[in-house]
């Protein structure tokens, strides 16, 4: 009996600690990704750990909804890369209606193993895009990074057996097609409304892995949706041109606060943490650096109008550089690489008045006349307890003084302060009664 019950329990051991396999996967979920922004380096990131996690742990499926005006070669690479690799069939479903796979999103649509569009999507427009410092590369170079993204494009289409003269047309001259188009020229494999419908079409859908022929079963698969963490999030909005700028912005007139007004601490380091947030953004963005350089002439101008006397010409300036170095920040013709016009009007007007209005406050600041100290006497007005002469006696602000004056005054007349001496000793002269 005890050998029976020992059997049984080792039998209920080995089957809770087999791990999960292809065929008895029908009750674990297909992780969901919901991508609806550029791809950057965050966004690769994130797609490739999941494509990794969901390849550990032996799922159906990893189904990615896609809907992206393009992004960094790098980026797309990284995510191509992890979808080529992984052992279980990898969804692109670009959706929903009026979404777009353009550009770096054409690419990884192509390198899935199911690709699945929505009707009213678009597909197409990978052209590569040059990303540097505001300056140009030339003919040669162009030329050099052209073919690389058609061979590069054709070698993905030939590997999922798809249209591989779409795929360099897509590359070389940005066509663009449409859901309908792409399932004509083969360059998809479905279109489908929704996710439930891709599923139920993809059902006993064939796909290779190492020169296998398997083939796909949906079961009763339900779908996982993942989302990024609070972190992944935090960075994938940075790579944000808008909040990129207004983050450089921000952290400008922070550091311009610190100079003018020292001590002040806190804006100081909030403008500190901005501009490092801004050059994180920066790292993924084809930045021209003769618009920062705008910006930062547009600083110095600003501070420049505190110390020297310009009847505002500098602040003028200081402005226009902004206005300037604003709209040549970005080097890209890219609309979604660009940054708004109105949000650039907004910045501009507002980080101008700011300015201005500290510039302001500093130069009345400085003209103020002084109140505390030997100077803060000078044009007192107090009594003569003792005659003045060479030497006496006065009372100002509730103390007696030693005083002297180029002429004689007599006890009880009214003085005024008109210079502090060596020794606190002061000079005054007698005021008349009304001018006291």
């Amino acid at each position: 009996m005890q050998k029976i019950v020992f059997s049984m329990l080792m039998c209920l051991t080995l089957m809770v600690s087999l791990p999960a396999s292809p065929g008895n996967s029908a009750q674990t979920p297909i992780r969901y990704l919901n991508i609806a922004s550029s791809i950057n380096p965050v966004t690769a990131s994130f797609i490739a750990k999941q494509i990794d996690a969901a390849n550990q742990n032996v799922e159906p499926a990893i189904l990615i909804q896609l809907d992206t005006p393009g992004g960094l070669d790098t980026a797309m690479r990284e995510i191509i890369q992890a979808e080529l690799n992984s052992v279980i069939p990898v969804i692109v479903y670009v959706a929903p209606q009026g979404a777009r796979a353009a550009s770096a999103g054409a690419l990884i649509t192509l390198a899935a193993d199911f690709a699945v569009m929505a009707p009213g999507t678009n597909i197409g427009a990978a052209h590569p895009v040059a990303i540097g410092a505001g300056k140009q590369p030339d003919s040669v170079m162009l030329e050099k990074a052209e073919n690389d993204a058609a061979a590069y494009a054709r070698s993905i289409a030939q590997k999922r057996g798809r249209n591989q003269n779409w795929a360099e047309q897509a590359v070389r001259e940005s066509v663009s097609i449409s859901a309908e188009e792409a399932l004509t020229l083969s360059v998809i494999d479905l279109m489908a409304d929704n996710t439930e419908h891709l599923l139920t079409q993809l059902d006993g859908y064939k796909y290779i892995r190492d020169g296998k022929i398997l083939i796909f079963e949906k079961s009763d698969a339900a779908l996982q949706r993942i989302e990024m963490n609070w972190r992944q999030k935090i960075l994938n909005a940075l790579s944000n041109p808008n909040i990129a700028y207004l983050l450089l912005m921000l952290g400008t007139i922070g550091i311009f606060f610190e100079i003018s007004q020292p001590g002040v601490i806190f804006p100081g380091a909030i403008g500190a943490i901005a501009l490092l947030l801004a050059l994180f953004a920066f790292s993924s963005l084809p930045i021209n650096y003769i618009g920062i350089l705008l910006i930062v002439l547009a600083i110095v101008l600003f501070i420049l109008e505190i110390k020297v006397v310009s009847y505002g010409m500098l602040a003028v300036g200081g402005i226009i550089s902004m206005a300037f170095g604003s709209l040549m920040l970005i080097d890209s013709s890219e609309p979604y690489l660009q940054i708004s016009r109105a949000v650039i009007a907004a910045t501009v007007t507002v980080s101008a008045g700011f300015f201005l209005l500290a510039t302001g406050m500093v130069i009345r600041t400085q003209r103020r006349p002084v109140t505390s100290g030997q100077e803060g006497m000078i044009g007192e007005i107090g009594t003569v307890i003792d005659p003045v002469n060479d030497n006496g006696v006065v009372f100002v602000h509730g103390e007696y003084w030693q005083a002297c004056s180029d002429q004689p005054i007599s006890a009880g007349a009214k003085i005024k302060i008109i210079k502090v001496m060596d020794g606190l000793k002061l000079q005054v002269k007698e005021v008349e009664l009304e001018e006291a």
